[in-house]
């Protein structure tokens, strides 16, 4: 029990970092390229508790953790109004891409700072259960977990924005007719 206990303090606040700064991220590129809708909510914010989805995070993971299955979960996507953007098409690529690239980003400061804490040390003080070193590790893994999946042209990921906004615009439309279902 103390072993999930201790996963949980370490897994917990780096998924919070990483899923609010994604989110977040596509708030402020979109408020950059002419659409507000996600300021005008209070959407901006660093505050996890804006971000929090009922249902993908906190009903779904609880339950698969419970159940011993893999844990999966969602947060409150930040509204974003393609119509409101300057260039709705290229608008939206940038948008969809400032998620992963924020996650990214984060992986990228992990890893420095990982690699500065573990400076030095012998194989067997790496392997040792250090709360930090262990935090840093899950942090970088987490990010680029997000960033990667989030990729996936698959509607309602990001990587089906950027993918909606490569097509040929005939095609492009024909796709965003997909995302409903």
């Amino acid at each position: 029990m103390t072993d999930t206990l201790s996963l949980a303090v370490v897994l917990v606040p780096a998924l919070i970092v990483a899923i609010v700064f994604h989110e977040v991220a596509h708030g402020w590129v979109a408020l950059a390229l002419g659409d507000p809708t996600a300021k005008e909510q209070r959407r901006l914010s660093l505050n996890p508790l804006r971000h929090v989805d009922p249902i993908g995070t906190l009903l779904v993971p609880g339950f698969l953790a419970v159940v011993g299955g893999p844990i999966f979960g969602w947060a409150k996507p930040v509204p974003v109004m393609k119509n409101r953007l300057d260039n709705p098409r290229y608008g939206m690529m940038a948008v969809a891409a400032a998620g992963p690239g924020t996650n990214l980003l984060l992986a990228a400061i992990g890893a420095v700072v990982l690699g500065l804490v573990t400076h030095g040390m012998t194989a067997q003080e790496m392997a040792a259960p250090d709360m930090l070193v262990q935090g840093l590790f899950y942090f970088l893994l987490i990010n680029i977990f997000l960033a990667f999946f989030n990729l996936l042209p698959i509607p309602p990921f990001d990587g089906s924005h950027i993918l909606e906004g490569l097509l040929p615009p005939r095609w492009a439309r024909a796709y965003e007719r997909l995302r409903p279902i």
